[in-house]
């Protein structure tokens, strides 16, 4: 005899709603304004067609993730359990430290101030807000990845959903600039974008496992492309 279907709004975990939210590209984080570098690189001539964009995800994207802004947001995913606002405050720097080109850092920071500030405008009297306080007592700056896990922690998320969330996120803005930047239409960037997903739940298991030490990353085709793009005549995204 087969069972019924399960109906009951208790199946769906009650955090995936928020964190739905803050993957959507309605959310208003700022992010939409940013290429991540890629517009300096296509600018140099370094990405210019559906190949070379592929290898952009696979040689610049997915290890920046893997080594910078997914073990920064489970470390800080961690911290905010208790919350440990001074081992919160060390990720925040060490995000900025962690982004040689001025045009990246900063963008990172604004958009990570940008999310921090919503969040403790849309639930106020919340772990948000007492970040929100601590920032401004402890001048941090503002942190993509923190911020990530901020939201997470907000909604209940498990880390590994953070994560996941943050590398989809990631991803999909890279390929929505290039879709701006580049004649690559959505079936070719939906499969680049399913290629590097496939990729992202291995680069999450080493991002888990990082300490301080071992996070970094370098690429000088971006930080040289970044550099340039901040002085460029003429420009789409803010970075």
């Amino acid at each position: 005899m087969n069972s019924a279907p399960a109906t009951g709004i208790e199946e769906i975990p009650a955090w995936l709603p928020g964190l739905l939210q803050t993957c959507d590209s309605a959310y208003p984080t700022g992010g939409y304004a940013h290429s991540g570098g890629l517009e300096g690189l296509v600018q140099a001539g370094v990405v210019r067609d559906a190949a070379s964009l592929g290898r952009h995800l696979q040689e610049i994207i997915l290890p920046a993730l893997r080594q910078v802004d997914l073990p920064l947001a489970a470390q800080a995913w961690r911290a905010l359990a208790r919350p440990d606002w001074e081992r919160v405050g060390e990720l925040c720097f060490l995000s900025s430290a962690l982004r040689p080109a001025r045009e990246l850092r900063l963008a990172a920071e604004n958009t990570g101030r940008q999310r921090v500030e919503l969040l403790a405008h849309l639930h106020p009297d919340s772990l948000a807000t007492a970040f929100h306080a601590e920032a401004v007592r402890g001048r941090w700056p503002g942190a993509h990845p923190i911020a990530a896990a901020l939201e997470g922690r907000l909604w209940g998320a498990p880390e590994q959903a953070v994560l996941v969330s943050l590398g989809y996120s990631t991803l999909a803005a890279s390929l929505a600039a290039a879709m701006k930047l580049l004649r690559i239409g959505q079936n070719a960037a939906q499969g680049l974008l399913t290629t590097a997903l496939r990729q992202l739940p291995e680069a999450i298991t080493t991002a888990r496992q990082l300490r301080d030490p071992e996070m970094g990353w370098f690429n000088p085709w971006l930080e040289i492309a970044s550099a340039r793009h901040e002085s460029a005549d003429h420009r789409m995204f803010i970075s």
